[in-house]
């Protein structure tokens, strides 16, 4: 097996798949990248069985042939080279690999391919194109509020519903909840609904090239594709959780502030709230917000006050300054709006003005306040 390849471009290449590769797996094989060279045209396939991740990219091909080469150290290798021509020699006997430039060369130990899992071939039922920024810019508002708990499988990915012409995306780890309804999504008459992991839908952005998405799916797994690359995961088949029923529908009272102010405000403060429960507080009055924390294990506190506008009563309520920070870089527009009930209750968050053809929703629960 010998092929040529510019460093620049394997360095592309490699970018797009070494995320994917776990750095601790009980099968060994899953440290390596599958090289598949036919022709003039280089295919690396990464796994960890769940997700899978294929890029091709065009070479000056000499021999066919197969390796799988250990991730981390033809990664580091290449990211290190300057942009220069790189010809690879293996013997598939030994299994040896020889990288030669034209300063240096470099021997390095791959496996047999008979051991490395083989990726389906994937025959999707349900088939449709989007707009690839459409769908990153939905992944970037939802998965920030995905659970990482292993015991509660279903909230550990994002909630697709998929119509004709609408897009409902849903995240929630049970202190925070984000719905997406996009109508500028189209597709055929299409009917669906999926959950996908977060980490599959975060590694879109790292693999992502060009204008469309071409997505498939079937009963156990998505794929999908962009030019030279295609990226298949396994759905999460569990049930998700009712969301709808936790939304609130009464929350009355409204609290109107510029975005970027409140933004900066919580992100002082909270350098002086507790280090465990990271708890702020908020006192709403007509005119302004005073937002406080204090860490009485160390006698620190701050106070900042920021210009509002809230219809009534005077109220205090507390947050997790991490969930309200998370919220507030991921909700769009120059000024929000908090939609709330009670101090106990949980608060909605949305634009003060929505982006056409999107409606964004956001609920975070309060915390019990010290007193």
């Amino acid at each position: 097996m010998k092929f040529q390849v510019q460093s620049s471009e394997l360095q592309k290449a490699l970018a797009k798949t070494i995320n994917v590769v776990p750095t601790r797996s009980t099968l060994p094989i899953l440290e390596n990248l599958l090289f598949e060279v036919h022709s003039n045209n280089l295919k690396i396939t990464a796994t960890d069985l769940e997700i899978s991740v294929a890029v091709s990219i065009q070479i000056k091909g000499n021999e066919n042939g197969t390796i799988a080469i250990p991730a981390k150290r033809i990664f580091d290798t290449v990211r290190a080279l300057p942009d220069t021509p790189i010809s690879f020699s293996v013997d598939t006997e030994s299994n040896k690999i020889k990288m030669k430039t034209e300063n240096g060369e470099y021997t390095l130990i791959g496996e047999t391919t008979d051991v490395f899992p083989s990726i389906p071939e994937f025959k999707g039922e349900t088939e449709f194109v989007t707009a690839a920024p459409l769908l990153q810019q939905i992944i970037d508002k939802t998965t920030f509020a995905v659970s990482t708990d292993e015991l509660r499988p279903s909230m550990m990915g994002v909630l697709f519903q998929i119509g004709e012409n609408k897009l409902v995306a849903v995240s929630t780890d049970g202190h925070r909840l984000v719905k997406i309804i996009n109508k500028n999504f189209s597709s055929k008459k299409i009917s669906k609904e999926v959950i996908i992991p977060a980490k599959a839908l975060n590694l879109i952005g790292k693999v992502a090239e060009g204008a469309e998405t071409k997505i498939s799916i079937n009963e156990t797994h998505i794929v999908f594709k962009y030019e030279g690359v295609s990226l298949i995961s396994r759905l999460i088949e569990e049930k998700y959780p009712n969301f709808d029923t936790v939304i609130p529908q009464n929350n009355n009272k409204y609290l109107i502030v510029n975005k970027y102010e409140i933004l900066q405000s919580v992100r002082r403060v909270s350098l002086y709230s507790n280090s465990t429960t990271h708890q702020i507080r908020m006192s709403l009055m007509k005119d302004e917000v005073k937002i406080t924390a204090e860490d009485q294990d160390f006698g620190s506190e701050a106070k900042e006050t920021i210009s509002c506008d809230y219809n009534d009563e005077e109220m205090e309520i507390g947050f997790n300054s991490a969930y309200i920070l998370d919220i507030l870089t991921h909700i769009d527009g120059d000024e929000i709006q908090f939609n709330l009930s009670s101090s106990n209750k949980a608060s909605i968050v949305v634009p003060r003005v929505q982006k056409e053809g999107e409606e964004m929703l956001m609920l975070v629960m309060p915390v019990r306040l010290n007193n």
